[in-house]
């Protein structure tokens, strides 16, 4: 599933490339891609507004329309929004095709289909009418800070890297970046959330800023299906420090990565580096 990085790069491309266009047809191939309202109603509803700004929240796509109204995605695992020229060929997991008065077409293409959009009417909420968004935590980027993960953190005996993944604490960060951090940070991924002392904490936070900070420069982590809005893969992996590098030797103390499941994910960590 795309991370925060992954949708911040979308974001930017989307700000960059779409911000005053206008929406002129909007075609749904798959009904069950539309999360709100009637597929119908998201047919009819979408074509005359402009986009006027593109923000994320999470790992949610958050497009502000004239009249007050809005558009909301989410990839979920395999989704992509692709910015294509007007009568290119089709991919066959295209969902939903946003045609522009510009020329071009978003397209939302999902081969395992759990990804979703919304459409909102200026008198309708997203934040109260999408649960994740509703229930979401902190944006690591911006308002994570000791004081607050601390609170967060009493008494849990869940491991870290699970607690860190939690949407309702930290926004956006998901199995990669939860590795890379803890490793950064020189903690194991299994530790018990509530053992951590200040000093361990205060270095998860500042690790977290810096591989999130990190993986954005290099459009994020491309493994199977992210891309960003011109079909580009990132290049995050190629630095990574311990994701998806089991039996590799750790750049820093040259011992063998590790590979455990937590939670059912497979979770990577060093044996000397984090305690």
């Amino acid at each position: 599933m795309p991370e925060l990085p992954e949708v911040e790069t979308i974001v930017k491309g989307l700000r960059r490339e779409l911000t005053g266009d206008v929406i002129s047809q909007a075609v749904v191939l798959r009904d069950a891609s539309i999360g709100h309202p009637s597929c119908r109603d998201f047919a009819r509803f979408l074509p005359g507004h402009k986009i006027e700004r593109v923000k994320r929240r999470g790992k949610y796509v958050l497009i502000e329309l004239s009249d007050k109204a809005s558009l909301v995605v989410h990839l979920k695992m395999s989704g992509r929004l692709l910015l294509k020229k007007q009568k290119s060929k089709p991919d066959r997991f295209l969902r939903v095709s946003l045609k522009l008065e510009s020329g071009r077409e978003l397209h939302f293409e999902d081969m395992r289909v759990f990804g979703r959009l919304w459409f909102f009417t200026s008198k309708q909420n997203p934040n109260e009418l999408i649960k994740g968004l509703k229930t979401m935590g902190v944006e690591p980027l911006e308002d994570l800070n000791l004081e607050y993960l601390k609170a967060k953190l009493q008494k849990k005996t869940a491991p870290i890297k699970n607690v860190i993944m939690d949407q309702t604490i930290i926004a956006g960060v998901g199995n990669i970046y939860a590795d890379e951090s803890l490793f950064m940070a020189g903690i194991k991924p299994a530790r018990k959330a509530g053992s951590l002392k200040d000093k361990e904490i205060k270095a998860l936070i500042e690790s977290i800023i810096k591989v999130l900070s990190t993986a954005i420069k290099a459009g994020g982590s491309s493994m199977k299906d992210y891309t960003d809005l011109d079909g580009v893969n990132g290049n995050y992996m190629s630095e990574s420090w311990v994701y998806r590098r089991t039996n590799e030797k750790c750049r820093k103390c040259k011992s063998e990565i590790e590979r455990i499941k937590i939670a059912g994910r497979s979770t990577h960590f060093c044996p000397s580096c984090q305690k």
